[in-house]
């Protein structure tokens, strides 16, 4: 399968999809899931107002109108559907959450919980919760606890720590146990991730979204790249340039299939992206780059407020820099960094990039 065609397939579509009254009959026809969230329809007869996935009996077209948000159809008179609930989150937003979740539980724990805790905290049988977890992640919960763990090793030597110190800090009850896992967590020995990364794999894709070219590229522990720009040629050779010692591999169907949700959460970034990333970097720029992914959606913050959060207040232009150096684009989000005065700075991917994504969370400029 082709990156684009992958994209074209498995990608929500963006709300300007919904614009016209005729696309959205169209997708009230097919009842589209893709069109949630982005509208409601409202029934003049009953008085309701629906999803428009809502698998309620059609009703006749001259009685339908359509309301932007929740909001606007009760102000117009209209009360939600009991049947699909359009004022609540709906049954994928509900997963996410509780699969989100079932993530912190397992980045916080000192070791790996086990599968009924987990499954006990996002409301769902142990079942179905592993079939949950591997679907939205691509992995079981044990093999995302493990790569984890493996992270925490990764950061221990990254700052320093000795192996042995840096792999039972990561909760690791037996030296052995990690080195058994090291290979494929890491990508490489613990000594050799240490030493620089020599030999590290990493796949790569390029594909096609509504911003131009966008290369994505994953070690063995999570996304370590996601790359806007207009020829996809650059965006390889950049990649190469970030990581020269590094094996780049072109990425299978498999991994395709990664790229396309990706490229789902560029088209919607408000929807959030639970892949696990691969976060480099400098100490320095790790700190900036954790603020900046709390930075919520819809919601912009200065160069020198992020100085100020990570207790740096005289440090504005090396969070610049830190912004600038950010190779995973906006599942860290540096587009959501603005000037003192509000206006839009620099961005590496360009400035009407960054005016595209922050319009798609609801900032207007």
């Amino acid at each position: 399968m082709h990156p684009d065609s992958a994209a074209t397939t498995l990608a929500p579509a963006p709300e300007s999809a919904f614009a016209t009254e005729a696309a959205r009959r169209a997708a009230l026809a097919a009842r589209d899931r893709r069109a949630d969230g982005l509208f409601v329809y409202a029934v003049r007869t009953t008085g309701v107002y629906c999803r428009p996935s809502c698998a309620a009996r059609p009703a006749r077209p001259e009685n339908v109108g359509f309301h932007p948000t929740c909001e606007a159809a009760e102000a117009a008179g209209f009360r939600p559907c009991l049947r699909c609930r359009p004022n609540e989150p709906s049954r994928e937003e509900r997963q996410a959450q509780a699969l989100a979740r079932a993530c912190r539980l397992i980045e916080e724990a000192e070791t790996p919980p086990p599968l009924a805790d987990l499954a006990r905290a996002a409301g769902m049988s142990a079942f179905h919760f592993h079939r949950v977890f591997k679907a939205a992640t691509g992995v079981t919960p044990r093999a995302y606890a493990a790569a984890r763990r493996s992270e925490r090793v990764a950061e221990g030597l990254r700052e320093g720590a000795s192996v042995t110190r840096a792999v039972f800090e990561a909760g690791f009850n037996a030296s052995s146990r990690f080195y058994e896992e090291a290979g494929a967590r890491l990508g490489m020995s613990p000594r050799a991730y240490k030493a620089g990364g020599t030999g590290a794999a990493i796949r790569f894709a390029v594909a096609q979204c509504s911003l131009g070219a966008i290369l994505v590229a994953a070690t063995d522990k999570g996304v370590c790249a996601i790359l806007l720009g207009d020829d996809p040629a650059a965006l390889v050779r950049d990649l190469e340039d970030r990581f020269p010692k590094a094996e780049l591999i072109g990425g299978d169907a498999a991994f395709e299939r990664l790229v396309a949700r990706v490229v789902g959460f560029v088209e919607a970034p408000a929807r959030g992206l639970d892949l696990p990333l691969d976060i480099g970097g400098t100490a320095f720029q790790q700190r900036v780059w954790a603020a900046l992914r709390k930075i919520p959606a819809g919601r912009t913050a200065s160069y020198a407020e992020i100085a100020r959060a990570i207790g740096e207040p005289a440090a504005v232009r090396a969070v610049a820099r830190a912004c600038g150096a950010n190779a995973i684009a906006v599942a860290i989000p540096c587009h959501r960094v603005v000037r003192a005065d509000g206006a839009l700075s620099g961005y590496r991917w360009g400035v009407e990039r960054k005016r595209d994504l922050l319009a798609r969370e609801g900032v207007t400029r």
